[in-house]
């Protein structure tokens, strides 16, 4: 069974149909809506800050979602897939992206809608992905623009894909 705490007075809050791996470790002042998943080893950490999901977020192996005492947030949009090893930390993550493998996303920066963060990728503080792009590297930077094959053959079949996996497990 996944870890759930209570942390200063505020416990986990989950919409419909969210799933859960055994060693899935959630706490704190977070709130996510319907048909989340969140895989083996994955934490949300709202014991700083709030962490707040829409529908349809899929949290692979390994990663981590966190924010900055008193200073950053973490606010993630729909159907957004964080894939494994990834780190998400006091950002906003708008609607239909992608955080690839072991990439990470730091404090204030602003990853816009239908949007593709490269596996590997840096994306620094305060940094503002344009909508609709691909940004990669060590610092992250745009690579290029995200075509409609992108939207549904990568970002919409990922977010679908990990909530047909969770039914698996259910």
């Amino acid at each position: 069974m996944a870890i759930i705490r209570e942390i200063l007075g505020k416990t986990p809050q989950f919409g419909k149909d969210c799933w859960l791996a055994e060693t899935a470790v959630i706490t704190g002042d977070f709130i996510c809506g319907d048909d989340c998943t969140f895989w083996y080893n994955a934490v949300i950490r709202g014991d700083v800050h709030y962490i707040k999901m829409g529908n349809k977020v899929n949290v692979q192996d390994n990663a981590t979602v966190h924010a900055t005492y008193q200073k950053a947030p973490t606010n993630i949009g729909n159907n957004v897939s964080i894939a494994h090893n990834a780190i998400v930390h006091g950002c906003t993550i708008h609607d239909n992206v992608l955080i690839g493998m072991g990439a990470i996303v730091m404090d204030h920066a602003v990853v816009h809608s239908n949007s593709i963060i490269g596996a590997g990728a840096v994306v620094l503080e305060n940094t503002v992905v344009e909508s609709g792009c691909i940004y990669a590297g060590n610092p992250a930077k745009k690579i290029k623009e995200v075509d409609e094959e992108h939207v549904k053959g990568l970002i919409e079949r990922i977010a679908n894909s990990y909530v047909k996996y969770a039914g698996w497990y259910k």
